[in-house]
């Protein structure tokens, strides 16, 4: 299954790029799931990076889940992708793209695939995942974009 997200943004790119790779600033946009960095592998704060990981956990339809992730391509500030490691979907993976507008706007791309956990039952759960995510990604890329625009993102990035 794949999400795609187009989200404009009145800020310059590489501020959009540096918070979109925020552990704080993930966790500022999934405050409600209870999400929180966890120190079972990588990093649990600060910008990630090629190689780094991060492993979180958060409660989703009403269970503790865990995912750890990994920066797997990165091309400052236009590109970086992660890529679920360990977790509850089959797979995952996230494209995020930055691309500079006139007037020192940021248009933010999110390519979101994944594969739910269960093969038998994995293209119902898919459907049912699919408004799920779409309205975290939504609601991940609000708070990058309310951020970024306000004189909040100095709290963030150094």
């Amino acid at each position: 299954m794949t999400l795609e997200e187009h989200t404009l943004i009145h800020a310059p790119v590489g501020r959009c790029f540096d918070l979109a790779r925020s552990v704080e600033v993930h966790l500022a946009g999934n405050v409600h799931w209870g999400e929180e960095a966890i120190a079972t592998a990588g990093v649990t704060s600060g910008l990630m990076g090629m190689g780094q990981r991060v492993t979180f956990r958060a409660r989703h339809f009403a269970l503790r889940h865990r995912l750890t992730s990994e920066i797997t391509a990165f091309d400052p500030p236009a590109y970086f992708q992660d890529t679920m490691i360990d977790g509850p979907f089959r797979s995952m993976q996230h494209d995020h793209f930055f691309r500079p507008l006139p007037g020192g706007q940021t248009e933010m791309r999110d390519l979101f695939r994944f594969a739910a956990p269960l093969p038998v039952l994995g293209r119902l759960a898919e459907i049912l995942l699919r408004r799920y995510m779409r309205a975290l990604l939504r609601e991940r890329n609000a708070v990058v974009r309310q951020i970024a625009e306000s004189d909040e993102w100095q709290r963030y990035l150094p």
